[in-house]
């Protein structure tokens, strides 16, 4: 197929009369005072992201989920909303009478302050007599975080000398959480920017359009940041620490690339066109398309987290997507508005000036040197292209995805951790994270019978007041207080059920555990059918079960999502089927490399079963955008040249601006390595990693090399498939 000239040429000589002066002026004078003051009212709103999020897992629990339903009915045997504290002393030598007295005074100091939201229990001495530990109920609600700190400080001033204090079990490590995520307003957003701009400068080699771009990513991503807060200070949306950097980082990156293409597509226009407005009228037209496709493709993705069990899934389908909205939307609005009035000025020290007998963008360098490769030989180089990254796929079978210990959620150190490991040196490694059993008033003999009687159960206890204390329950019935002859306590009843505490014989996030609470589940379905196991343990096992089936229903669904999305956007059947596979293709190297990286070089424990569900929806969504700006940009070329040529021009004129924009992805999502969370570190990796595979190997080798060779069927079944 062809034409005597191209639709570009054919505008520039007949360029469209523009408006008034003023109107030039006053509109994007308007929007660029719309953006700003929604922005400035968004701004202050980084530094309140803690009054509407929270780290607790088990509120992000499926409804359903059994420990669910135990979190619930808690609230119904001990008052007020506190948090348990596992606090350990441990010395070298075995502790003196004296020093248990000190250590129960420093409990009793403890007692008296803010922090504490109930009754501390007295030290109990370990049997080799070096460690004691302590149960302290921290106040929820005036903060995890503060709370922790302020018992540390407190009891770690009254401890003997050589005495070691460790704050450790659910405070603990919520504690650690909350500090881990601390940086994400500062450090997680200084490091994006940072990277972003380096990268602008160097693209543009100027330095108002760089700020113009930046401009775009924050005024976005303030006003996403706005919406969000008050949906989720309206319980409309379930916001956490891992939500929010995501939230950042995927705003800040995909502003930064539809700003890119819509600079690119200026820059060519103000060639062609002596008009700022009539070239900022042609960009947006050939803008509009790929942009609302790529980002409906990204949003369609992401709300296929709304079919997740875990709200933590569930919830982050629906932030993101706004977030992905009003990047859409600085980017078609405020950026061109700045660029309107900015004219030529913007790209100062280098101006596009009118040329309309210019040669075109692309026509020589390293791109037009890679599109003449493949116009020679792009059968070989597609199916060796494909032929590498399928062994890069092996790697998978190393991806240990089937859960991490709470203990290693946050790298680095955590004392947490270690008070952790500190406790299962001189007590039973379940210590301090109990499994909570609710079981029928009348039933109570016969759970305690069947907890007694698995090896993973340590010891049994049944809360006997609402300030969260215990007795020891045996077979035999509940242990006295006191000497011999004192009465044994009641236990406190709720909607009908006792709560049994059951210390695990091994560390509450272990494999060992889960499997006690599996086990447990199973014999009291055949025993005690009404008893509901709960506590940190079965929160794993129930979050980790969600994620298994969340990864089973919604990789498959995105797939078909995005393929219906290609399909309307190509008007081809073939050529989007095409892509998704190799977007998965790389989607799978990327997940095989990170197996390998994650395993046998940075030692990591294993993975989330979310990280290759993340992993998917961010790449395959995020990793399909750039062959749709190549595509998009194909199909218009073949309109005018033919298949073939149509792909050459194509690579050659988006090779740069797609390189660019992946690049700054890449840059924005490695920047989410500096919040020392294991699973974001991971998601980082795989992301940034899979971004750079489909930027310069799968967008630039295998898809232009595969359409070369496929010719004018890729279109396959529109005319464009029989045009020649």
């Amino acid at each position: 197929m062809s034409i005597p000239r191209t639709r570009r040429e054919a505008r520039s000589e007949a360029p469209p009369a523009a408006p008034p002066a003023w109107l030039r002026v006053l509109l994007p004078s308007v929007l660029i005072v719309v953006w700003f003051a929604a922005a400035a009212i968004g701004g202050p709103y980084f530094g309140r992201v803690d009054e509407v999020s929270s780290n607790d897992r088990t509120a992000y629990l499926p409804a359903t989920a059994e420990a669910t339903e135990v979190q619930e009915r808690l609230s119904g045997f001990a008052d007020g909303d506190a948090i348990p504290a596992v606090v350990v002393f441990a010395a070298d030598d075995e502790l003196t009478p004296q020093d248990l007295e000190a250590i129960a005074t420093a409990l009793a100091d403890a007692a008296d302050t803010a922090a504490v939201a109930g009754e501390v229990s007295p030290p109990i001495p370990s049997e080799d007599g070096l460690a004691a530990q302590a149960f302290v109920p921290l106040d929820g609600a005036a903060g995890v975080g503060e709370a922790t700190a302020e018992l540390r400080e407190t009891l770690a001033a009254g401890a003997p000398a050589g005495v070691a204090v460790f704050v450790t079990g659910p405070a603990g490590f919520t504690s650690d959480l909350t500090s881990a995520f601390a940086g994400i307003d500062g450090l997680l957003l200084g490091v994006a920017l940072a990277a972003v701009l380096v990268i602008l400068v160097l693209v543009y080699r100027s330095l108002l359009l760089p700020v113009a771009v930046l401009a775009t990513s924050m005024f976005a991503l303030c006003v996403a940041l706005l919406t969000v807060w008050w949906l989720a200070h309206a319980d409309v949306l379930l916001l956490s620490g891992q939500t929010q950097g995501i939230l950042f980082i995927l705003v800040i990156g995909a502003a930064t690339d539809y700003a890119l293409l819509y600079v690119a597509r200026y820059r060519d226009e103000l060639v062609r066109t002596p008009r700022p407005w009539t070239a900022t009228l042609r960009a947006l037209r050939g803008s509009i398309e790929p942009i609302a496709a790529s980002g409906g493709t990204v949003i369609a993705g992401l709300l296929c987290l709304l079919l997740s069990d875990l709200r933590s899934n569930s919830s982050l389908g629906p932030v993101a997507s706004i977030g992905i909205v009003f990047a859409m939307l600085s980017a078609l609005t405020l950026l061109p508005s700045i660029l309107l009035l900015c004219g030529r000025a913007a790209f100062w020290p280098r101006r596009p000036a009118y040329d309309p007998h210019a040669p075109e963008a692309g026509g020589t360098g390293v791109w037009a040197r890679l599109a003449a490769w493949i116009a020679r030989r792009p059968r070989p180089i597609w199916i060796a292209t494909a032929a590498v990254l399928a062994l890069g796929c092996v790697g998978v079978t190393q991806l240990q995805a089937s859960g991490v210990p709470q203990s290693e959620l946050v790298l680095g150190a955590s004392e947490a951790r270690e008070g952790q490991r500190v406790l299962g040196e001189h007590f039973p490694d379940g210590s301090g994270s109990p499994a909570s059993v609710l079981v029928p008033e009348d039933r109570m003999d016969e759970a305690v019978a069947v907890l007694l009687a698995d090896d993973g159960i340590a010891d049994v206890a049944v809360a006997v007041d609402r300030s969260g204390r215990t007795a020891p329950v045996t077979e035999d019935g509940i242990g006295a207080f006191g000497p011999p002859g004192t009465p044994a306590p009641e236990p406190v009843v709720s909607d009908g059920a006792v709560l049994l505490q059951a210390t695990l014989t091994d560390a509450a996030d272990s494999a060992a555990a889960e499997d006690t609470v599996r086990a447990l589940r199973a014999a009291f379905d055949d025993t005690v059918p009404d008893a509901l196991v709960g506590g940190v343990t079965a929160t794993d096992v129930d979050t980790n079960d969600a994620s298994i089936r969340d990864r089973t229903l919604i990789v498959p669904l995105v797939l078909v999502v995005i393929l219906a999305i290609l399909m309307l956007l190509l008007r081809s059947v073939l050529a989007p089927v095409l892509l998704v596979a190799t977007t998965v293709l790389s989607f799978g190297t990327a997940m095989g490399v990170a197996g390998v990286v994650f395993t046998h070089v940075l030692g990591f424990p294993g993975a989330d079963p979310a990280v290759p569900l993340y992993g998917f929806v961010f790449l395959v969504a995020l990793g399909i955008d750039y062959n749709i700006f190549l595509m998009s940009r194909v199909r218009e070329e073949a309109l005018a040249h033919g298949t073939r040529e149509g792909v050459l021009r194509g690579l050659r004129l988006t090779g740069g601006i797609i390189t660019s924009a992946g690049l700054v992805l890449a840059a924005t999502f490695t920047a989410l390595a500096v919040i020392p969370v294991l699973f974001l570190v991971q998601i980082a990796f795989i992301v940034a990693f899979g971004v750079l595979l489909d930027t310069f190997v799968v967008r630039s080798l295998l898809v232009p090399a595969l359409a070369t060779d496929i010719g004018r069927a890729i279109w396959w079944p529109s005319r464009l498939a029989r045009a020649r």
